[in-house]
């Protein structure tokens, strides 16, 4: 009877992984089992990672075998997260101010993976007339395409409705190091209690207080992954020619161009750049589009020699 009890299969979503154990919470029962992989998925070079579902047995020792992964819905492949619903893209104007190259980078993997983004800008009780002048153009041209919203931790403005974003679903929450992503979550849901650090003077950023991808639990229903700050965004495995398929608001023109192959550098009848000179595409962002470009393409010609 116990040998039967043992060999039933439960469900549960990993929300921790270290070397070959895996931390996975029981859908059901909510508790926590440490589990070991089978040894055919290490000869198969399967691996599990954060987000995934998986079905699991119980061992004789108080923790688990992992059996079964169950198909992904969604993955965002750096950080390695299964089963995303959302992208929550924490950005601020101040202390510190985040280069938008750094932000359309990151929209531009989120495109990749095909995952809903929302842009929070943090931080709004210390931005000052000007800030706010550039907050709200900022607001205007990528409310067109993401959903946004504005954070303060200071003043409580928009945590009922972060946390309302948050509820029920499996989010990455993403940013450069010091924009306050801790700060938010600590705030809609105390009991996390997730370390904070000071903005560094002589950087101009903060330390990074994640240092690897784990699933973390709201009280109120569903999880985050907290994840290491996006300072260096890798964008090295888009291919050069797929780099403008990712821009959201390129799409809007598509085919208009007089080449469908327009790369959007210097061909003729480029409506792209006509668009951008024009302002109907943010001068920044095509600029982005080229920095990004270049950088794609300097390493396919290292990798080439």
């Amino acid at each position: 009877m116990d040998q039967r009890r043992m060999s039933v299969r439960k469900r549960g979503v990993v929300v921790g992984f270290h070397s070959a154990t895996a931390l996975v919470e029981d859908m059901e029962g909510k508790e926590k089992i440490l589990c070991k992989l089978r040894g055919r998925f290490r000869k198969q070079g399967i691996k599990v990672i954060v987000g995934d579902h998986v079905e699991y047995t119980d061992d004789e020792t108080g923790g688990g075998v992992i059996e079964n992964i169950l198909p992904r819905r969604a993955f965002l492949p750096k950080p390695r997260i299964a089963n995303v619903d959302q992208v929550i893209l924490v950005t601020a104007l101040k202390s510190p101010d985040v280069p938008l190259y750094v932000l359309d980078k990151f929209l531009v993997l989120a495109e990749k993976a095909k995952l809903p983004v929302v842009i929070v800008f943090n931080k709004v009780d210390i931005l000052d007339e000007r800030d706010l002048e550039r907050l709200s153009e900022l607001e205007g041209y990528y409310g067109r395409y993401y959903k946004t919203m504005r954070t303060s931790v200071v003043t409580g403005k928009g945590l009922g409705k972060l946390k309302e974003l948050f509820k029920g679903r499996i989010s990455a929450m993403a940013g450069m190091s010091g924009v306050g992503k801790s700060s938010l979550l600590n705030a809609i849901n105390p009991g996390l209690k997730l370390r904070v650090a000071e903005i560094s003077e002589k950087l101009g950023r903060g330390r990074h207080t994640t240092t690897s991808v784990s699933l973390l639990k709201f009280d109120f229903g569903g999880y985050v992954a907290d994840t290491p700050g996006f300072a260096n965004l890798d964008i090295s495995e888009i291919e050069p020619d797929e780099l403008k398929n990712y821009f959201v608001d390129f799409r809007e023109y598509e085919g208009m161009c007089a080449f469908a192959d327009c790369m959007h550098i210097s061909e003729p009848g480029c409506y792209i750049r006509r668009m951008a000179s024009q302002g109907e595409i943010a001068p920044h962002r095509y600029k982005n589009y080229l920095k990004m470009l270049g950088e794609i393409s300097r390493r396919t010609k290292r990798s080439s020699i």
